[in-house]
Formats: C-alpha cells, structure tokens, sequence
C-alpha cells in the first residue's frame, strides 16, 4: 500500500474539489481549453524548476511512495499528475466560490479595468 502513497494524497486533493464542477455547474472539464491554457503554461514552469531542483540535490522523492514510472527529465508519473491535479482543483475551488460569492469575481474584474 505504501507504493501508492502519492497517489492516494491525489485523490484525497482531487476529492476535496472535484465536486464543485457538478454541484455548482462550474463546467470547468467541459471548458477544455480554458483549462488547459491555465494548466500547461504553469506545469512547464514548474516541471523545470522540479527538474532543475533534482539535478542540484536539492529535491528528491521518496520511490518507496510511488508507482516506479519515471518520464521525461527524470520526473516520476505522480509529479506530472500532482502539477495537473493540484491546478485543476484550484481552478475548480475559485470558479466554485465565484459562482456561490459573484461578487468576488465582479470585485476583481473592476480592480483589473482600474488598472
């Protein structure tokens, strides 16, 4: 059981917020690119710095935790998964609270037209 450590710590995150799409009709998974172009462009920076942080001894992961796949640069199948994980419940979280608390969103869409 230990070796789906970092999996099991995804799901438990993904649960938290996956909710949200159908209990607030947040369509965030049916808004593809949307998400997407949120997720990718935060991924890769991420992912290098992983990469970066790895190869200076700085980083490691604990294997006894994980699966054993390892992909590109040397970072394992849980680490890309957690990068898309963690923003997708993010994303699901602040579209959830902006449906339930509208003003939120309206607040921050006048500070950005106030420049």
């Amino acid at each position: 059981m230990t070796r789906f450590g970092y999996l099991v710590m995804l799901l438990f995150t993904a649960t938290g917020s996956w909710w949200i799409e159908w209990a607030f009709k947040v369509r965030v998974l049916r808004r593809l690119r949307f998400t997407l172009s949120t997720i990718i462009p935060i991924s890769l920076f991420f992912l290098l710095w992983d990469w970066i942080a790895i190869n200076q001894g700085h980083w490691h992961f604990d294997y006894d935790q994980m699966l054993g796949i390892t992909g590109p640069f040397g970072i394992t199948l849980e680490e890309y998964l957690f990068f898309i994980v963690l923003q997708l419940t993010i994303i699901l979280t602040y579209e959830g609270l902006t449906r339930l608390l509208p003003h939120w969103r309206d607040r921050h869409q006048e500070q950005v037209k106030d420049g």
